[in-house]
């Protein structure tokens, strides 16, 4: 064997070494909650490390029972606000995660679909 020839088993063994870190770090981030906030924390939004929404709170203070339809805006813009800010706190930590993986198969911009 050539000294340039590739080790195929070791080869082998890298790959099920990065799919085994793979795996771990999808698991991590499917199991992490990350939160995202709006208006001071009058909406709450809280995320997987995948983006997916997983509970939304809104703070009773945010109703203003005198202006219905001003109070349906403004949580509404919260809303997107709050969900917003966690699905960018989850993007960063699908970075944190995935992305040494990704460097280490030659790649540097890998990101979950959606992100």
């Amino acid at each position: 064997m050539n000294p340039g020839d590739v080790n195929l088993q070791q080869l082998l063994e890298q790959a099920q070494l990065m799919q085994q870190q793979l795996a771990t770090a999808q698991q991590e981030l499917s199991d992490a909650q990350i939160e995202g906030s709006a208006g001071g924390g009058l909406v709450v939004a809280t995320v997987n490390g995948s983006g997916e929404l997983l509970e939304l709170k809104i703070s009773p203070k945010a109703v203003d029972a005198g202006d219905p339809q001003d109070t349906a805006d403004t949580i509404a813009d919260l809303v997107i606000a709050a969900v917003r800010d966690a699905v960018r706190a989850a993007s960063e930590l699908q970075q944190e995660k995935l992305g040494p993986l990704a460097q280490g198969l030659g790649g540097g911009g890998f990101q979950l679909p959606g992100f």
